[in-house]
């Protein structure tokens, strides 16, 4: 359990999630380090009291001292990190990341890692449409949701610091999933709404739509201001999920056209009565 603020915690990636995290266990008073690619970061960082120290390198020191380090990183280069540094680590020491991905990601990374260290995975599910230390915000994680995926490699100590870790960031629900099990919500829940948001917004590229436009159209396409270089790899990675999902849409939203098409009002309403019973689950408490 992280109940000893003497921990040592490192985040690698101190971007909009990294940074966030950081801030908030810093309040608690954990020694909070970082490594990042941008020395601007890490000033940043000290500057503001988000972290205690920091590095642009590969600081053996940093990662040889921390007892948790939370990866903030791409899938990819994430995977890369960890065949290239995992000698570094502290024994006895435990791994998290933020990635939105998990079977593509957990197995490879448990598979190659060294025994006496502990990967336990989890999403934190939250964001903005923005990136950067700079725009990392202690409130992030409030009414969020925090997804932990474990497998038969973890121990329950792990599982539970990593769900400990959710409820310290400020996370209103912390919950377990399988990796396969959050794939194929995350394919739903998070990767298909991304998917419609890109098609609206560059389905009609009609000039001056934006003079004319409601809340409505805003509301719905706020997720398109996207980070593509990110969000090609989430979707490359969760192909298969995404893609059953994406063909779950299609068939729901032909059968609302045939019954534009045939007039048929009951059904459109009866469709309509469904889905605000169902929106009104996922309103925030």
């Amino acid at each position: 359990m992280i109940v000893n603020v003497s921990k040592k915690i490192l985040i690698v990636g101190l971007g909009l999630l990294g940074g966030s995290y950081a801030r908030v266990l810093k309040r608690f008073g954990f020694h909070i380090s970082a490594i990042t690619k941008e020395q601007s970061s890490i000033d940043y960082a000290l500057n503001e009291n988000i972290i205690d120290e920091g590095s642009t390198e590969i600081d053996k020191k940093l990662v040889g001292e921390a007892d948790i380090i939370i990866f903030a990183l791409y899938p990819h280069i994430f995977i890369e990190w960890i065949e290239k540094n995992q000698s570094l680590f502290k024994s006895g020491a435990l791994i998290t990341d933020v990635t939105g991905v998990k079977c593509s990601v957990v197995y490879k990374v448990q598979e190659m890692l060294r025994p006496d260290v502990e990967f336990i995975a989890a999403h934190p599910m939250a964001g903005r449409e923005v990136s950067g230390v700079e725009n990392s915000t202690d409130k992030m994680f409030v009414g969020a949701n925090y997804i932990v995926t474990p497998t038969d490699k973890n121990t329950p100590e792990a599982i539970s610091t990593c769900m400990e870790l959710g409820r310290l960031l400020g996370f209103s629900n912390v919950t377990t999933l399988s990796p396969e099990e959050h794939d194929e919500m995350i394919g739903f829940l998070s990767q298909l709404t991304h998917c419609i948001a890109i098609t609206l917004m560059t389905c009609n590229d009609k000039e001056n739509m934006e003079k004319f436009t409601g809340d409505s159209f805003r509301d719905l396409t706020r997720i398109a201001r996207i980070n593509d270089l990110m969000w090609s790899e989430l979707f490359i990675e969760n192909k298969t999920q995404l893609l059953n999902q994406m063909n779950i849409f299609i068939d729901k939203f032909n059968e609302l056209k045939i019954m534009l098409e045939t007039e048929d009002v009951e059904s459109m309403r009866k469709m309509m009565r469904h889905s605000t019973e169902r929106r009104a689950l996922f309103d925030k408490k």
